[in-house]
């Protein structure tokens, strides 16, 4: 856990002064996205976009994020009809008081309807070699009236240039049942990467040779699984001699792990290991790690942030509150990344999941994590 505690313990001893002044540093790197921040490549599109209804801002949020050099890049999951591209991109410096969100890597990437297009993107992540990727679900409109515009894909696209590298269609492994929902992607101890897909319909974790393009389906035991498949969670611990995989349902009462070599080999029997218990009566949402041992996470309606430090048992003892959270909005993942801090990006997502975020639109900001004396 060592990135958490140097991130905290740096950050807080490099700004002296009083707990207020500590909130107005967090402040200004606080970024606040909105979706009547959309770039367009000029007013006429802008007006064609508006007119026909493609472009709705209070539809517009976004959920999952990745940072690279001082950009930030975030789903735009296209929930809702209006949403004119899925994949954005957001400066994190010389910001004033609203922050440009531009299509990334291009416009022409993003046209709804073009199979040669992210039709939708439901998670994203930066590998080691500095390769994003992002999960296309293929399907639009999850919220309204789903439709089906393309396969599933797996996109791998170099965040300097914009350049796409690699495309990999997923439809081969998934299957009648699948509802694929998040990824992780490593590479092996020969250099090979891997992505790995949590897949909650068939309660599976999908597989991918991305070198290969190749990869297949690790169905779970029947006796790990929840009865009510809802949300699947993974996280990728990176440790000195292995690399684990950590997972669990939503509903589950437990956290499950296992070696990604394994996973690779397609070898699930015997090798899964129960972490431990969830506190009896909690739900946990999984939200990150800080490329050490931490897991980050919140408990199900509640926006206070916790880690865990993998390498001591799941207890309420072994976690450390990190962020006291607020009563509007809610973390939906948290990363490294920029200035060597840990980020956070949180909305009212459960209000715009029920359309009650009124004609504004969901709130969403990007901030680091600070603990405070008052946190």
């Amino acid at each position: 856990m060592g990135l958490l505690i140097i991130f905290l313990v740096s950050f807080i001893a490099s700004i002296s002064g009083s707990c207020t002044n500590d909130k107005n540093l967090v402040l200004d790197l606080a970024f606040k996205l909105s979706g009547n921040d959309v770039v367009f490549p000029c007013p006429t599109t802008k007006n064609i976009y508006a007119s026909s209804g493609r472009w709705i801002p209070k539809n517009i949020i976004a959920t999952r994020l990745a940072v690279y050099n001082d950009y930030g890049i975030v789903t735009l999951s296209r929930f809702r009809q209006g949403v004119p591209f899925t994949v954005g991109r957001f400066p994190l410096v010389n910001i004033t008081s609203r922050v440009p969100l531009v299509a990334f890597p291009c416009w022409s990437i993003q046209e709804e309807g073009s199979c040669d297009s992210i039709q939708n993107a439901i998670d994203l992540t930066i590998d080691p070699l500095d390769i994003l990727w992002v999960l296309d679900l293929g399907i639009c409109n999850t919220l309204e009236q789903p439709v089906k515009r393309c396969s599933p894909k797996l996109w791998g696209i170099k965040p300097d240039s914009g350049k796409v590298v690699k495309t990999i269609d997923l439809s081969t492994f998934l299957s009648f049942d699948s509802r694929i929902q998040y990824l992780v992607v490593d590479y092996s101890v020969d250099g090979v990467p891997y992505a790995y897909i949590s897949d909650a319909g068939s309660a599976s974790i999908i597989v991918i040779n991305i070198l290969h393009g190749t990869g297949f389906r690790v169905v779970l035991p029947v006796a790990i699984c929840p009865s009510v498949k809802d949300i699947f969670y993974l996280q990728l611990i990176r440790k000195s001699h292995d690399t684990v995989l950590y997972f669990s349902y939503l509903s589950s009462p437990f956290i499950y792990s296992i070696k990604t070599k394994l996973l690779q080999q397609g070898h699930v029997d015997g090798a899964i290991i129960k972490c431990g218990t969830k506190p009896l009566g909690y739900q946990v949402v999984l939200l990150g790690t800080d490329n050490g041992a931490g897991i980050f996470f919140r408990y199900k309606g509640d926006s206070d942030i916790y880690v865990w430090n993998t390498d001591t048992a799941f207890k309420p003892e072994n976690f450390l509150l990190v962020h006291k959270g607020g009563y509007c909005r809610m973390a939906t993942q948290v990363i490294p990344g920029w200035k060597k801090l840990m980020w956070a990006i949180e909305s009212n997502f459960h209000d715009y999941i029920t359309g009650t975020t009124g004609c504004l639109g969901p709130s969403i900001i990007v901030y680091p994590l600070v603990k405070t004396s008052e946190s």
